[in-house]
């Protein structure tokens, strides 16, 4: 028995470190295997990898430390102690943690500013039953350990905005996160589900985009990228979407690119209904060693792609399929995501993917003890 599990482990990668009896991914094997997360919190920092490189931004001795204690809000007024108020009146960097577990319905759209974490680690948070997250022209934003779900379309309104002013917005969809022109954005390890709109939609020009570890499940529109067939700005748009799980009940949009480039490593698809990963307008998207498991009924095709106006960059390497799932493919060089060197990591093989996805989502993290 001994030889057997010698041998497991060492036909595992060695970037994928093995704890709690599943394997690691670089970014949870950066900081999980640590029992005092608590102390080093800001350590996270520098475990991201793919487009949005180490966040090493929003940490320093300028940081600073806020709790949240109150789960109301104010969208106008926000009060001391409650989450708006930490991410849009703390001026600078800022390190947003919870007292306690929580329940938090949001009145009104929630815009976070620059240089912000929010940290559910340790606690158990949701968001959900009213407006959901939005980051409009900022950067250096971590999110990280929430549950945010049943996110409702909000009405044209004004609330609370970065650096302490008053902005207004119109309609806003019920995504549960949405990035509009913003840059330097890291999304890790949150659960999303059963929003009105979408889950996550990335659009109008955002780029340099880290989307891992999340759970995303029970949702029609999973993730956008790019803003509309006309918005060509979104051509420079790049993202990284890896160590994800998809489903289950999910349908299509993991992802949907518009323009941009798409690096889609090491996901795990519980099936789906449309399509698993669509595109159009000439976008490119590197598909590389993910695990698609094809619903046992109905479409078994992974992709879908709009034939309107442009070439299409489809390129799959090591992906595994399963019941009778199929990538087509338009293979023209190799799609390479070109990652710099704090940026770039290593992709494991996809036979391990359920084990490096199988604590994506919202972790349940004890003091002095491994999340």
């Amino acid at each position: 028995m001994a030889t057997a599990i010698c041998t497991f482990v060492i036909l595992l990668s060695v970037n994928a470190i093995v704890a709690h009896g599943q394997a690691l991914n670089p970014i949870d094997k950066c900081w999980r295997t640590n029992t005092e997360w608590r102390r080093s919190r800001q350590q996270l920092a520098t475990c991201s990898v793919g487009f949005a490189g180490k966040m090493t931004n929003n940490i320093g001795k300028d940081i600073t430390r806020y709790f949240v204690t109150d789960p109301s809000d104010d969208p106008l007024k926000p009060k001391p102690g409650t989450l708006r108020y930490g991410a849009t009146m703390v001026k600078g960097k800022k390190w947003i943690t919870f007292k306690r577990s929580m329940h938090i319905k949001l009145d009104r759209p929630f815009l976070i500013s620059s240089f912000t974490t929010i940290d559910g680690r340790g606690t158990n948070i949701h968001i959900a039953n009213g407006a959901c997250l939005i980051m409009y022209k900022e950067n250096n934003v971590i999110i990280h350990g929430l549950r945010i779900h049943h996110c409702k379309a909000q009405l044209a309104s004004s609330m609370m905005g970065p650096n302490g002013k008053i902005m207004s917005l119109g309609q806003v969809d019920g995504d549960a996160i949405r990035l509009v022109s913003a840059s330097k954005i890291w999304i890790d390890h949150n659960t999303l589900y059963r929003c009105s709109d979408g889950l996550l939609d990335v659009t109008r020009g955002s780029t340099d985009i880290t989307i891992s570890n999340n759970w995303f499940r029970n949702q029609d529109k999973v993730m956008l990228l790019g803003h509309d067939d006309g918005y060509v700005r979104d051509q420079n748009m790049k993202v990284t979407v890896a160590f994800n799980h998809f489903g289950p009940r999910c349908n299509q949009r993991m992802p949907r690119l518009r323009h941009g480039y798409a690096h889609v490593a090491n996901n795990l698809y519980d099936g789906w209904t449309q399509y698993a990963i669509g595109g159009s307008m000439g976008p490119r998207i590197k598909s590389e060693s993910n695990f698609f498991i094809a619903p046992k009924l109905g479409r078994k095709e992974v992709t879908w792609k709009q034939n309107k106006n442009g070439q299409k960059f489809f390129y799959s390497v090591g992906d595994l399929f399963k019941n009778g799932a199929s990538f087509s493919r338009t293979v023209v060089g190799r799609a390479r995501p070109n990652y710099s060197p704090e940026q770039a990591f290593r992709v494991e093989t996809a036979s391990i993917v359920r084990s490096l996805t199988s604590s994506a989502g919202a972790l349940q993290c004890f003091t002095r003890s491994r999340c």
